[in-house]
């Protein structure tokens, strides 16, 4: 495995960062890599030569491989000049310093907004929501929190009902929705949106633009993301796979990653013998939206419990690793590195974390 960092950062509790309740967890990579069987090597492959089944480092280091998988998920970009960006980590700079001052009663208009195109869509309604539990815990009526989507609806991805429920969330925290609306910029207390007129704010905090990562011998879209098939394998080319949110799929989420990996793996156990069936890369999201008043399950499955946002069944509770993320292999694995490090504090930060999101 080529890496260019050693350390993976698990950043699903890293959205109460800016709110001083959760952080982020992190992992020493060269670990979870030995759990999983792999050598880890601090380095970036810049390049493919599909053909000739090598892999080049950025030190143009030539590896030679049967199959390659490429996941070096996506850049985040500056989206909305003016606007403060959420990065989803470390989050105690900028961001934090707005939720300082909205914690003080400084904002009488605070703004959530995000990108169109590929997006990591939860964070902007946890953010805006976490915002509105704040007022709450402060006795502030005067503070206005909006959130500016270009969805049709709110979480819309996830099923007509979850959508319409997390619009009652939504209105219920007098937090106000201009759905359907792409943001331009932020000046003088105004937030440019299109289709629409301007939406007066204070302050106004976006979630970045996703580029993916381009490397050279690999095809890419306009945007720097690979298109796959259905089995994750890259299109127009041999042996190479991709997953994550570097493939061209609009939805961005952990938890429909490790899907796409489950198929690559069974696709690439499939063309080395292995008497098993390939299965396709369900677009199944399952998610859970931090309310700061507890927690929402998400799933765009059809019917039933698939698209109830709360109350979910002791199945679907399975499928969340610590209530964020559903991963049949990643999660067992962070589990073994956190008893690997006798690491009791770390678990009982995890149940913390839930209480206090």
């Amino acid at each position: 495995m080529h890496d260019p960092g050693s350390e993976f950062a698990y950043r699903p509790f890293g959205i109460g960062e800016p709110y001083g309740t959760t952080r982020a967890f992190r992992y020493d990579l060269r670990k979870l890599s030995e759990l999983c069987g792999a050598s880890l090597q601090v380095s970036a492959i810049a390049a493919v030569e599909s053909e000739r089944r090598i892999a080049v480092t950025r030190d143009s280091k030539r590896t030679p491989f049967d199959h390659l998988i490429v996941a070096t998920g996506a850049r985040m970009l500056w989206a909305v000049p003016g606007a403060v960006t959420y990065w989803g980590v470390a989050e105690e700079g900028q961001v934090g310093a707005l939720i300082a001052e909205l914690r003080s009663g400084r904002l009488d208009r605070l703004t959530f907004t995000m990108p169109a195109g590929h997006s990591w869509i939860l964070p902007l309604y946890e953010l805006a929501l976490l915002a509105a539990n704040v007022l709450a815990k402060t006795a502030n009526d005067r503070t206005q929190i909006t959130v500016v989507t270009p969805e049709a609806a709110p979480l819309e991805i996830f099923g007509p009902r979850a959508a319409e429920q997390t619009s009652a969330l939504l209105a219920e925290r007098r937090i106000d929705v201009v759905a359907g609306a792409r943001p331009i910029s932020f000046a003088a207390g105004r937030l440019r949106i299109d289709p629409g007129g301007d939406v007066e704010a204070d302050a106004v905090i976006t979630l970045p633009r996703l580029e993916g990562r381009r490397i050279d011998g690999i095809p890419y879209d306009e945007d720097g993301f690979v298109a796959v098939d259905e089995h994750g394998g890259v299109v127009g080319l041999e042996r190479v796979y991709a997953a994550g949110d570097v493939s061209s799929l609009p939805f961005k989420q952990g938890a429909f990653a490790t899907q796409q990996a489950d198929a690559v793996a069974e696709a690439i156990a499939v063309s080395t013998g292995a008497a098993i069936t390939s299965r396709a890369a369900a677009p199944q999201m399952r998610a859970v939206l931090w309310t700061g008043q507890g927690p929402r399950y998400l799933t765009n499955g059809s019917g039933g419990e698939g698209e109830r946002a709360s109350s979910p069944s002791q199945r679907h509770l399975e499928l969340l690793h610590n209530g964020r993320l559903t991963a049949r292999y990643l999660s067992p694995l962070v589990d073994a590195l956190l008893a690997d490090s006798g690491s009791q504090q770390a678990e009982h930060s995890l149940a913390e974390a839930h209480q206090r999101i």
